[in-house]
Protein backbone atom coordinates (compact mmCIF):
# COMPACT_ATOMS: atom_id res chain seq x y z
CA UNK A 1 0.00 0.00 0.00
CA UNK A 2 2.93 2.50 0.62
CA UNK A 3 4.29 2.37 -2.94
CA UNK A 4 0.44 2.76 -4.20
CA UNK A 5 -0.19 6.02 -1.70
CA UNK A 6 3.42 7.56 -3.33
CA UNK A 7 2.38 6.87 -6.80
CA UNK A 8 -1.12 8.71 -5.96
CA UNK A 9 0.93 11.75 -4.42
CA UNK A 10 3.28 11.62 -7.32
CA UNK A 11 0.36 12.45 -9.64
CA UNK A 12 -1.04 14.98 -7.83
CA UNK A 13 1.62 17.04 -8.52
CA UNK A 14 0.52 20.68 -10.05
CA UNK A 15 3.00 20.44 -13.07
CA UNK A 16 3.11 18.00 -16.18
CA UNK A 17 7.09 18.72 -15.72
CA UNK A 18 7.35 17.81 -11.49
CA UNK A 19 4.92 14.63 -12.32
CA UNK A 20 7.46 13.18 -14.93
CA UNK A 21 10.64 14.47 -12.79
CA UNK A 22 9.21 12.54 -9.76
CA UNK A 23 7.81 9.80 -11.60
CA UNK A 24 11.67 9.51 -13.10
CA UNK A 25 13.38 9.73 -9.74
CA UNK A 26 10.83 7.22 -8.41
CA UNK A 27 11.57 4.61 -11.22
CA UNK A 28 15.37 4.98 -11.10
CA UNK A 29 16.04 2.49 -8.80
CA UNK A 30 14.31 -0.37 -9.98
CA UNK A 31 15.49 0.46 -13.63
CA UNK A 32 18.68 0.28 -12.12
CA UNK A 33 18.02 -3.40 -11.17
CA UNK A 34 16.88 -3.70 -13.96
CA UNK A 35 20.19 -3.15 -16.07
CA UNK A 36 22.52 -5.08 -13.12
CA UNK A 37 20.55 -7.84 -13.46
CA UNK A 38 20.46 -7.96 -17.62
CA UNK A 39 24.20 -7.45 -17.18
CA UNK A 40 24.77 -10.57 -14.67
CA UNK A 41 22.27 -13.10 -16.38
CA UNK A 42 23.99 -12.30 -19.63
CA UNK A 43 27.24 -12.90 -18.32
CA UNK A 44 26.60 -16.32 -16.35
CA UNK A 45 23.26 -17.12 -19.16
CA UNK A 46 23.39 -20.76 -19.63
CA UNK A 47 23.67 -22.66 -22.97
CA UNK A 48 20.36 -22.92 -23.93
CA UNK A 49 19.78 -19.34 -23.65
CA UNK A 50 21.80 -18.55 -26.08
CA UNK A 51 20.41 -16.72 -29.07
CA UNK A 52 21.19 -16.92 -32.49
CA UNK A 53 21.73 -13.32 -33.01
CA UNK A 54 23.73 -11.74 -35.03
CA UNK A 55 25.19 -8.72 -33.04
CA UNK A 56 28.31 -8.31 -31.43
CA UNK A 57 28.49 -8.18 -28.12
CA UNK A 58 31.82 -9.55 -27.87
CA UNK A 59 33.76 -6.48 -26.35
CA UNK A 60 31.44 -4.69 -23.73
CA UNK A 61 30.75 -8.82 -22.53
CA UNK A 62 34.50 -9.82 -22.01
CA UNK A 63 34.64 -6.29 -20.13
CA UNK A 64 32.67 -7.57 -18.20
CA UNK A 65 33.61 -11.63 -17.31
CA UNK A 66 37.18 -9.62 -16.73
CA UNK A 67 35.43 -8.62 -13.80
CA UNK A 68 33.63 -11.33 -12.21
CA UNK A 69 36.97 -13.60 -11.27
CA UNK A 70 37.76 -11.40 -8.35
CA UNK A 71 34.16 -11.47 -7.47
CA UNK A 72 33.75 -14.72 -7.88
CA UNK A 73 37.32 -15.89 -5.91
CA UNK A 74 35.75 -13.97 -2.98
CA UNK A 75 32.57 -15.90 -3.08
CA UNK A 76 33.81 -19.36 -3.04
CA UNK A 77 34.79 -18.67 0.34
CA UNK A 78 31.53 -18.65 1.49
CA UNK A 79 29.72 -21.37 -0.66
CA UNK A 80 29.00 -24.94 0.96
CA UNK A 81 31.31 -27.26 0.52
CA UNK A 82 29.21 -29.94 0.01
CA UNK A 83 29.02 -28.37 -3.61
CA UNK A 84 32.16 -30.17 -5.52
CA UNK A 85 30.81 -31.00 -8.41
CA UNK A 86 31.38 -27.01 -9.15
CA UNK A 87 33.45 -24.96 -10.24
CA UNK A 88 34.12 -21.11 -11.63
CA UNK A 89 31.27 -20.06 -14.16
CA UNK A 90 29.69 -23.70 -13.87
CA UNK A 91 32.32 -25.44 -15.82
CA UNK A 92 32.14 -29.29 -13.95
CA UNK A 93 35.35 -29.57 -12.03
CA UNK A 94 37.18 -32.52 -13.48
CA UNK A 95 38.72 -33.80 -10.42
CA UNK A 96 36.78 -34.90 -7.50
CA UNK A 97 35.88 -33.20 -4.27
CA UNK A 98 38.98 -35.09 -2.37
CA UNK A 99 42.62 -34.09 -2.27
CA UNK A 100 44.42 -35.14 -5.18
CA UNK A 101 46.31 -38.41 -4.37
CA UNK A 102 49.94 -39.21 -5.54
CA UNK A 103 48.87 -42.29 -8.00
CA UNK A 104 51.89 -44.30 -9.76
CA UNK A 105 51.94 -43.82 -13.83
CA UNK A 106 51.45 -47.16 -14.50
CA UNK A 107 52.45 -47.82 -18.63
CA UNK A 108 49.76 -49.39 -19.98
CA UNK A 109 50.52 -50.51 -23.22
CA UNK A 110 50.62 -54.33 -22.13
CA UNK A 111 49.61 -55.48 -18.73
CA UNK A 112 52.60 -58.38 -17.94
CA UNK A 113 54.39 -59.35 -15.35
CA UNK A 114 57.44 -57.41 -15.81
CA UNK A 115 55.17 -54.29 -14.71
CA UNK A 116 53.44 -52.92 -11.49
CA UNK A 117 49.78 -54.44 -11.67
CA UNK A 118 46.71 -52.18 -11.74
CA UNK A 119 45.89 -54.45 -8.86
CA UNK A 120 48.10 -55.73 -6.42
CA UNK A 121 48.11 -57.91 -2.60
CA UNK A 122 47.54 -54.63 -0.96
CA UNK A 123 44.05 -54.41 -2.81
CA UNK A 124 43.21 -57.79 -1.54
CA UNK A 125 44.77 -57.53 2.32
CA UNK A 126 42.18 -53.64 1.91
CA UNK A 127 39.16 -55.99 0.89
CA UNK A 128 39.83 -59.29 3.62
CA UNK A 129 40.17 -56.60 6.11
CA UNK A 130 36.60 -55.41 5.40
CA UNK A 131 35.48 -58.59 5.07
CA UNK A 132 36.37 -59.43 8.71
CA UNK A 133 35.36 -56.05 9.90
CA UNK A 134 38.82 -54.93 11.21
CA UNK A 135 39.82 -52.19 8.43
CA UNK A 136 39.57 -49.67 11.50
CA UNK A 137 36.95 -47.44 9.68
CA UNK A 138 33.73 -46.22 11.61
CA UNK A 139 30.87 -48.35 12.32
CA UNK A 140 28.08 -50.01 9.58
CA UNK A 141 24.57 -48.65 10.33
CA UNK A 142 22.26 -50.77 8.45
CA UNK A 143 19.53 -49.42 5.77
CA UNK A 144 17.82 -51.87 4.47
CA UNK A 145 17.02 -55.71 4.96
CA UNK A 146 14.73 -56.98 1.91
CA UNK A 147 14.22 -60.99 0.92
CA UNK A 148 12.18 -62.37 -2.28
CA UNK A 149 11.99 -66.24 -2.78
CA UNK A 150 15.06 -66.24 -4.53
CA UNK A 151 17.37 -63.96 -2.76
CA UNK A 152 18.46 -61.82 0.48
CA UNK A 153 19.03 -58.73 0.68
CA UNK A 154 20.58 -56.11 3.75
CA UNK A 155 22.28 -53.14 3.00
CA UNK A 156 24.77 -50.86 5.12
CA UNK A 157 26.24 -47.48 5.43
CA UNK A 158 29.14 -45.75 7.08
CA UNK A 159 30.51 -42.10 6.47
CA UNK A 160 34.33 -41.77 7.08
CA UNK A 161 35.84 -38.52 7.91
CA UNK A 162 37.17 -37.72 4.43
CA UNK A 163 35.98 -39.14 1.43
CA UNK A 164 32.04 -40.10 -0.27
CA UNK A 165 29.41 -42.86 1.72
CA UNK A 166 30.81 -46.25 1.70
CA UNK A 167 28.34 -48.92 1.99
CA UNK A 168 28.31 -52.75 2.49
CA UNK A 169 25.82 -54.85 1.22
CA UNK A 170 25.51 -58.91 2.22
CA UNK A 171 23.51 -60.52 -0.75
CA UNK A 172 22.37 -64.61 -0.75
CA UNK A 173 21.43 -66.19 -3.76
CA UNK A 174 19.47 -69.37 -3.92
CA UNK A 175 20.46 -72.06 -6.23
CA UNK A 176 24.02 -70.55 -7.24
CA UNK A 177 27.58 -71.41 -7.09
CA UNK A 178 30.63 -68.91 -6.46
CA UNK A 179 32.36 -69.96 -9.63
CA UNK A 180 28.93 -69.26 -11.47
CA UNK A 181 28.39 -65.39 -9.14
CA UNK A 182 32.43 -64.64 -10.34
CA UNK A 183 31.91 -65.06 -13.95
CA UNK A 184 28.32 -63.36 -13.51
CA UNK A 185 29.87 -60.03 -12.52
CA UNK A 186 33.06 -59.97 -14.79
CA UNK A 187 30.88 -60.37 -17.67
CA UNK A 188 30.90 -57.57 -19.01
CA UNK A 189 29.26 -58.52 -22.67
CA UNK A 190 26.20 -60.03 -20.71
CA UNK A 191 26.02 -57.31 -18.28
CA UNK A 192 24.44 -54.97 -20.85
CA UNK A 193 21.70 -57.36 -20.72
CA UNK A 194 20.39 -56.60 -17.28
CA UNK A 195 22.28 -53.72 -16.10
CA UNK A 196 20.58 -50.90 -17.61
CA UNK A 197 23.01 -48.16 -16.64
CA UNK A 198 25.77 -49.77 -18.45
CA UNK A 199 26.03 -47.95 -22.09
CA UNK A 200 29.42 -49.08 -22.80
CA UNK A 201 32.04 -51.42 -21.83
CA UNK A 202 35.58 -52.79 -23.41
CA UNK A 203 38.15 -54.31 -22.64
CA UNK A 204 41.26 -52.15 -22.78
CA UNK A 205 44.36 -54.46 -21.29
CA UNK A 206 44.61 -57.89 -20.07
CA UNK A 207 46.85 -60.03 -18.56
CA UNK A 208 46.69 -63.89 -19.62
CA UNK A 209 48.83 -64.58 -16.12
CA UNK A 210 47.53 -63.08 -13.10
CA UNK A 211 43.97 -62.24 -15.11
CA UNK A 212 44.17 -58.98 -14.73
CA UNK A 213 42.02 -56.35 -16.68
CA UNK A 214 41.77 -52.64 -17.41
CA UNK A 215 38.19 -51.90 -18.86
CA UNK A 216 36.44 -48.77 -19.54
CA UNK A 217 32.27 -48.29 -18.82
CA UNK A 218 30.50 -45.44 -19.47
CA UNK A 219 27.25 -45.81 -17.55
CA UNK A 220 24.09 -43.63 -17.97
CA UNK A 221 23.22 -40.88 -15.53
CA UNK A 222 20.14 -39.37 -15.39
CA UNK A 223 18.87 -36.97 -17.31
CA UNK A 224 20.18 -33.65 -14.87
CA UNK A 225 24.03 -35.56 -15.27
CA UNK A 226 26.29 -36.09 -17.95
CA UNK A 227 27.93 -39.65 -18.49
CA UNK A 228 30.15 -41.08 -16.28
CA UNK A 229 33.00 -42.36 -17.53
CA UNK A 230 35.36 -45.21 -15.38
CA UNK A 231 38.71 -46.62 -15.98
CA UNK A 232 38.31 -49.67 -13.94
CA UNK A 233 41.12 -52.29 -12.86
CA UNK A 234 40.23 -55.53 -11.61
CA UNK A 235 41.54 -58.87 -10.75
CA UNK A 236 40.53 -61.88 -8.72
CA UNK A 237 42.17 -63.61 -5.56
CA UNK A 238 41.08 -67.70 -4.91
CA UNK A 239 41.00 -69.05 -1.47
CA UNK A 240 39.69 -72.92 -1.68
CA UNK A 241 36.23 -72.02 -3.26
CA UNK A 242 36.16 -68.18 -1.63
CA UNK A 243 37.03 -65.41 -4.45
CA UNK A 244 38.73 -62.06 -3.62
CA UNK A 245 37.06 -60.04 -6.66
CA UNK A 246 38.58 -56.51 -6.91
CA UNK A 247 37.87 -53.16 -9.29
CA UNK A 248 38.79 -49.69 -8.95
CA UNK A 249 39.32 -46.91 -10.83
CA UNK A 250 42.78 -46.75 -11.89
CA UNK A 251 45.02 -43.75 -13.82
CA UNK A 252 45.16 -44.36 -17.16
CA UNK A 253 47.45 -41.96 -19.50
CA UNK A 254 46.26 -43.77 -22.72
CA UNK A 255 43.17 -42.54 -22.55
CA UNK A 256 42.70 -39.26 -22.17
CA UNK A 257 39.92 -37.46 -20.68
CA UNK A 258 37.22 -35.77 -22.29
CA UNK A 259 34.26 -32.99 -20.99
CA UNK A 260 31.74 -35.82 -21.74
CA UNK A 261 31.38 -38.34 -20.81
CA UNK A 262 32.67 -37.07 -17.32
CA UNK A 263 35.61 -39.62 -15.56
CA UNK A 264 34.92 -40.68 -12.40
CA UNK A 265 38.62 -41.25 -10.30
CA UNK A 266 37.50 -42.51 -7.40
CA UNK A 267 35.55 -45.37 -7.41
CA UNK A 268 36.06 -48.98 -5.19
CA UNK A 269 33.60 -51.74 -5.90
CA UNK A 270 34.65 -55.42 -5.00
CA UNK A 271 32.91 -58.92 -3.97
CA UNK A 272 33.93 -61.15 -1.45
CA UNK A 273 32.03 -64.47 -2.40
CA UNK A 274 31.41 -67.85 -1.13
CA UNK A 275 28.94 -70.64 -0.98
CA UNK A 276 26.36 -70.31 1.88
CA UNK A 277 23.43 -72.69 3.37
CA UNK A 278 20.58 -72.24 1.58
CA UNK A 279 17.06 -71.05 3.55
CA UNK A 280 14.96 -73.72 2.17
CA UNK A 281 17.16 -76.97 3.36
CA UNK A 282 20.04 -76.29 5.17
CA UNK A 283 22.33 -77.05 2.32
CA UNK A 284 25.33 -75.43 0.67
CA UNK A 285 23.43 -75.20 -2.12
CA UNK A 286 23.49 -70.75 -1.93
CA UNK A 287 25.87 -68.41 -2.51
CA UNK A 288 26.69 -65.24 -0.25
CA UNK A 289 28.17 -62.09 -1.94
CA UNK A 290 29.44 -58.77 -0.04
CA UNK A 291 30.14 -56.04 -1.93
CA UNK A 292 31.78 -52.64 -0.89
CA UNK A 293 31.16 -49.73 -2.93
CA UNK A 294 32.13 -46.39 -2.66
CA UNK A 295 32.86 -43.82 -5.54
CA UNK A 296 32.87 -39.89 -5.88
CA UNK A 297 30.43 -39.40 -8.90
CA UNK A 298 30.80 -35.67 -8.62
CA UNK A 299 27.22 -34.98 -6.98
CA UNK A 300 26.31 -33.40 -3.30
CA UNK A 301 27.29 -36.48 -1.16
CA UNK A 302 23.66 -35.76 0.46
CA UNK A 303 21.72 -35.73 -2.34
CA UNK A 304 24.15 -38.95 -3.23
CA UNK A 305 23.09 -40.58 -0.52
CA UNK A 306 19.19 -40.05 -0.96
CA UNK A 307 19.16 -41.08 -4.39
CA UNK A 308 20.62 -44.30 -3.46
CA UNK A 309 18.27 -45.08 -0.30
CA UNK A 310 15.33 -44.83 -2.65
CA UNK A 311 16.70 -46.26 -5.87
CA UNK A 312 18.92 -49.69 -4.02
CA UNK A 313 16.49 -52.10 -3.97
CA UNK A 314 14.95 -51.29 -7.46
CA UNK A 315 18.47 -51.85 -8.62
CA UNK A 316 19.19 -54.85 -6.36
CA UNK A 317 16.06 -56.78 -7.36
CA UNK A 318 16.99 -56.46 -11.31
CA UNK A 319 20.12 -58.39 -10.14
CA UNK A 320 18.52 -61.89 -9.58
CA UNK A 321 16.29 -61.90 -13.21
CA UNK A 322 19.83 -61.66 -14.51
CA UNK A 323 21.46 -64.30 -13.06
CA UNK A 324 18.79 -66.92 -13.36
CA UNK A 325 19.09 -65.78 -17.60
CA UNK A 326 22.74 -65.96 -17.19
CA UNK A 327 22.57 -69.67 -15.70
CA UNK A 328 20.45 -70.37 -18.58
CA UNK A 329 22.80 -69.06 -21.24
CA UNK A 330 25.60 -70.68 -19.65
CA UNK A 331 24.05 -74.31 -19.86
CA UNK A 332 23.25 -74.14 -23.33
CA UNK A 333 25.86 -75.98 -24.87
CA UNK A 334 25.96 -73.68 -27.99
CA UNK A 335 26.21 -70.54 -25.80
CA UNK A 336 30.49 -69.41 -26.66
CA UNK A 337 32.20 -68.38 -22.92
CA UNK A 338 32.65 -64.51 -23.72
CA UNK A 339 35.96 -63.32 -23.16
CA UNK A 340 35.50 -61.40 -19.49
CA UNK A 341 34.38 -64.45 -18.64
CA UNK A 342 37.26 -66.83 -19.32
CA UNK A 343 39.45 -64.22 -17.95
CA UNK A 344 37.54 -64.44 -14.58
CA UNK A 345 38.42 -67.99 -14.42
CA UNK A 346 42.21 -67.01 -14.64
CA UNK A 347 42.81 -66.69 -10.48
CA UNK A 348 45.28 -65.91 -8.25
CA UNK A 349 46.04 -67.68 -5.57
CA UNK A 350 45.69 -66.52 -2.02
CA UNK A 351 48.42 -68.09 -0.36
CA UNK A 352 48.48 -65.28 2.87
CA UNK A 353 45.32 -64.94 4.09
CA UNK A 354 46.20 -66.41 7.31
CA UNK A 355 48.71 -63.91 8.43
CA UNK A 356 46.25 -61.22 7.73
CA UNK A 357 43.67 -62.74 10.10
CA UNK A 358 46.53 -62.34 12.71
CA UNK A 359 47.61 -59.64 11.67
CA UNK A 360 44.41 -57.70 11.72
CA UNK A 361 43.46 -58.58 15.12
CA UNK A 362 41.84 -56.33 17.85
CA UNK A 363 40.70 -53.50 15.03
CA UNK A 364 37.22 -54.43 14.17
CA UNK A 365 34.54 -52.36 12.79
CA UNK A 366 30.94 -52.33 14.57
CA UNK A 367 27.50 -53.02 12.62
CA UNK A 368 24.37 -50.96 13.86
CA UNK A 369 20.98 -51.31 13.10
CA UNK A 370 20.01 -48.53 11.53
CA UNK A 371 16.44 -47.84 12.95
CA UNK A 372 17.50 -48.13 16.74
CA UNK A 373 20.03 -45.69 16.02
CA UNK A 374 17.66 -43.08 13.92
CA UNK A 375 14.41 -43.43 15.73
CA UNK A 376 16.53 -41.99 19.12
CA UNK A 377 17.42 -39.38 16.56
CA UNK A 378 15.58 -38.36 14.39
CA UNK A 379 11.60 -37.22 15.09
CA UNK A 380 9.03 -39.34 12.43
CA UNK A 381 7.81 -37.41 9.48
CA UNK A 382 11.19 -35.36 9.01
CA UNK A 383 12.28 -37.77 6.32
CA UNK A 384 9.45 -36.66 4.11
CA UNK A 385 10.08 -33.00 4.67
CA UNK A 386 13.99 -34.15 4.11
CA UNK A 387 13.25 -35.19 0.46
CA UNK A 388 11.17 -32.44 -0.25
CA UNK A 389 13.75 -29.66 0.21
CA UNK A 390 15.89 -31.94 -1.52
CA UNK A 391 14.57 -33.06 -4.48
CA UNK A 392 13.36 -29.49 -4.99
CA UNK A 393 16.58 -28.16 -4.82
CA UNK A 394 17.94 -30.20 -7.83
CA UNK A 395 15.12 -29.86 -9.81
CA UNK A 396 15.75 -25.93 -8.87
CA UNK A 397 19.29 -26.23 -9.29
CA UNK A 398 19.06 -28.14 -12.50
CA UNK A 399 16.56 -25.86 -14.43
CA UNK A 400 18.91 -23.06 -13.66
CA UNK A 401 21.90 -24.70 -15.50
CA UNK A 402 25.72 -24.62 -14.09
CA UNK A 403 25.69 -21.21 -12.55
CA UNK A 404 27.88 -21.49 -9.35
CA UNK A 405 26.34 -18.42 -7.77
CA UNK A 406 22.93 -19.48 -8.19
CA UNK A 407 23.39 -22.48 -7.13
CA UNK A 408 25.20 -22.20 -4.48
CA UNK A 409 22.90 -20.26 -2.85
CA UNK A 410 20.31 -22.85 -3.52
CA UNK A 411 22.26 -25.90 -2.08
CA UNK A 412 23.36 -23.66 0.83
CA UNK A 413 20.03 -22.28 1.57
CA UNK A 414 18.35 -26.35 1.22
CA UNK A 415 20.90 -27.46 3.51
CA UNK A 416 20.12 -25.49 5.97
CA UNK A 417 16.13 -26.25 5.72
CA UNK A 418 17.09 -29.74 5.64
CA UNK A 419 19.38 -29.19 8.97
CA UNK A 420 16.91 -27.67 10.73
CA UNK A 421 14.56 -30.93 11.43
CA UNK A 422 17.35 -32.13 13.33
CA UNK A 423 17.43 -29.22 15.87
CA UNK A 424 13.71 -29.71 16.67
Amino acid sequence: MALVSVFLEILQRPTIGDMVLELMVFMAPIWIAVVVGVLVGWAWKPKWANLNVDVDFTAKKSELVSSIPNLMNSFKLQVPTCISWISDFGIENENTSLPSLPSPDYSLSKLDDEKPSVVDEEDLQHLHKLVEEKDGGPAWIQMMDRSTSNMSYKAWRRDPEIGPPQYRSRTVYEDATPEMLRDFFWDDEFRAKWDDMLIRAQTLEECPTTGTMLVQWIRKFPFFCSDREYIIGRRIWESGKTYYCITKGVPCSSMPRRNKPRRVDLYYSSWFIRAAESRRDGRMTACEVLLFHHEDMGIPWEIAKLGIRQGMWGAVKKIDPGLRAYQKHRASPEAPLSRSASMAQINTKANFLDSLVESTSGCCTSLVDFDSTTDKKKPSGKGISKILVVGGTIALACTLDRGLLTKALIFGVARRFANMGRRL
